[in-house]
């Protein structure tokens, strides 16, 4: 998940709009982190190839 799309998802709470900018910086990072850590792979696999 990129940051943009963080962002976009998190804006749809209120409390994110109670956070100062260095704390809605850190809630996006964690966020990120987190969902990265929940995929087990965040680069798609390429099919193989067919005869």
């Amino acid at each position: 998940m990129t940051p943009k799309q963080a962002i976009h998802i998190l804006m749809l709470s209120p409390c994110y709009w109670l956070l100062n900018l260095s704390a809605r910086k850190q809630l996006v990072r964690e966020y990120c982190a987190s969902f990265a850590a929940w995929q087990p792979c965040s680069i798609p696999l390429k099919k193989p190839l067919e005869p």
